[in-house]
């Protein structure tokens, strides 16, 4: 789960990191009234999208007066911002936040995530804050330092010092950034976060540093945990058929191919989609099913799948371990029928009842096409849209 800039910094001062100070907008008066809160002769206008690279896109606008907060408000609101994460379709601005101006000296990054090689906790600072990490990281991989820390121990104040000096903080402002870094680190752990991102961190004129953006993602297996975190969730930044899946616990996502993939675990779900492109196509959604479905689950998959008006077919792909093939057959007819299928429609599955399922599957009368192995289930699909 992600969630805004402004409700990260929200989240970043419970814990006591250094943020500017502003406050979210929804409308181009509210973003003016906010400025003549803040005071000061200088705000930040910034589009609020789960999306990096706002400023480069036109979404990030520096006032110098009112009439220009209202100006460039007016401007971003509503806007189908385009960077290079939301892809060319863009995302729509709801929301602003307004904030303070900072006195900028210097820029850093600053990053706490899991690292799943060591499995203990990454603390990465660059030198080379406000730029893409991933071209940095890139160009010039020995400006990025990590210090990895064991969670049972927690970060060492040398490993702060290690980070703080390493990316060239001058010395007077040493101990205060190796605060931040530790104030970060807590705030990732006490809120199940499986990033909590800073770029850039800020070294200002009078020697503070201070967060100027907040990045944040959510382990979504933790969310029961965090409730107050979870009502930070905004719907219109995700995908309305993702929404609609997970209200059925079907882990979906929408991909841009025309074959739509119903399949049981997520590691046999990969290796379809992978299947589906060697054989000169491409899915169009990744669907897990998980363990448990049911006929209403199966049904449900179904229909949000066809909601898609890419999808030219549809590929189902069973291993029945834990889930029997005659469970899903039954799900696959029911959900056949109710929705009408119009698209053609391969199965192929193995393991529990799989003979009870493929009699199923024969007695519906509905033309489903079945194969034996995923090579043949991939040309056999990819061969029906064609």
């Amino acid at each position: 789960m992600k969630i805004h800039e402004y409700q990260g910094k929200e989240i970043l001062r419970k814990f006591g990191v250094t943020t500017p100070r502003g406050k979210p907008a929804f409308s181009v008066d509210e973003a003016v009234k906010v400025a003549e809160e803040l005071g000061g002769k200088v705000w930040v206008v910034k589009a609020q999208i789960h999306a990096g690279g706002r400023g480069k896109g036109g979404g990030v606008k520096v006032a110098k007066s009112l009439d220009e907060v209202r100006q460039y408000a007016g401007q971003i609101l509503g806007m189908q911002l385009v960077t290079h994460q939301t892809g060319p379709e863009g995302q729509k601005v709801r929301r602003l936040l307004i904030e303070e101006g900072a006195d900028i000296k210097k820029e850093y990054y600053l990053a706490v995530l899991t690292d799943r090689a060591t499995q203990k906790v990454a603390v990465m600072a660059s030198s080379e804050g406000g730029m893409d990490i991933e071209e940095v990281a890139h160009a010039t991989p020995e400006k990025i330092l990590k210090e990895f820390v064991d969670p049972l121990v927690g970060i060492t104040d040398q490993q702060t010092e290690n980070l703080a000096r390493g990316i060239g903080v001058p010395e007077a402002s040493v101990e205060k950034a190796k605060a931040e870094i530790a104030k970060l680190y807590t705030c990732y752990m006490e809120t199940d976060a499986s990033l909590a991102e800073i770029n850039p961190l800020i070294l200002e004129g009078n020697g503070n540093i201070k967060a100027l953006d907040a990045k944040f993602n959510f382990d979504s297996n933790a969310l029961y945990r965090i409730p107050e975190i979870v009502a930070y969730r905004d719907l219109d930044e995700e995908d309305a058929d993702e929404i609609e899946a997970s209200k059925f616990d079907l882990a979906y996502i929408s991909l841009d191919g025309n074959i739509g993939c119903l399949v049981n675990g997520a590691g046999l779900a990969m290796a379809t989609m992978d299947t589906i492109k060697l054989f000169g196509a491409e899915p169009a959604n990744f669907l897990d099913v998980g363990g448990g479905a049911t006929t209403e689950k199966v049904t449900e998959a179904f229909k949000i799948m066809l909601k898609n008006p890419k999808v030219k077919g549809i590929l189902v792909n069973i291993f029945g371990g834990i889930m029997r093939c005659d469970t899903i057959a039954n799900g696959v007819v029911a959900a056949a029928r109710e929705t009408h299928l119009s698209v053609p429609l391969v199965v192929r599955m193995k393991g529990t009842n799989e003979d009870i399922g493929k009699q199923i599957l024969k007695d519906s009368g509905l033309p489903i096409i079945t194969a034996d192995s995923m090579a043949e289930a991939a040309t056999k699909i990819v061969a029906a849209v064609k």
